[in-house]
């Protein structure tokens, strides 16, 4: 019932002004506080903890995410941007640094980012809807295809 209200919730024309800057905080915070092993939105929906190399600034960034989890350990996320305009800091980070780092329920895991497109984003995206059926209003109102990332992990040398 939560995660229907939320989705409801990010569907309003005031969303895209205030969620970014309540729900990456609210994130960050419970993270914070449950010493990495918890987010807030992963109550509704499976959530990272992203951190990629800023393309301009060289730094590290983290920023909180909704993913879906795969059985080869690897993760899908999106670059929704909750429906805004332009694509999110961080996707653009991973196209000039791949390599980055996901914190997901307790533990790091080094990864690569490859940009999915033509038959692999096709077969990920209806995974991704049943996931969060909202990322097609983010489509929608955002008038872009969103950017779709699978994170694999890094193999040991």
């Amino acid at each position: 019932m939560l995660k229907r209200l939320l989705q409801r919730m990010t569907m309003t024309d005031w969303f895209p002004r205030v969620g970014p800057k309540i729900i990456p905080r609210m994130d960050r915070a419970v993270h914070w506080l449950t010493r990495g092993k918890g987010l807030t939105s992963d109550l509704m929906i499976p959530t990272m903890l992203l951190t990629t190399t800023g393309r301009k600034s060289g730094q590290p960034r983290s920023t909180p995410l909704a993913c879906l989890p795969e059985a080869d350990g690897a993760f899908l996320v999106v670059g929704s941007n909750f429906g805004r305009e332009s694509h999110p800091a961080w996707s653009g980070n991973l196209l000039a640094h791949p390599q980055a780092l996901v914190h997901f329920r307790g533990k790091d895991i080094p990864v690569t980012a490859t940009l999915l497109t033509g038959d692999a984003r096709a077969e990920a995206w209806p995974r991704l809807l049943r996931l969060w059926p909202v990322f097609d209003h983010y489509t929608a109102r955002s008038g872009r295809d969103l950017r779709v990332f699978r994170l694999s992990p890094q193999t040991p040398p």
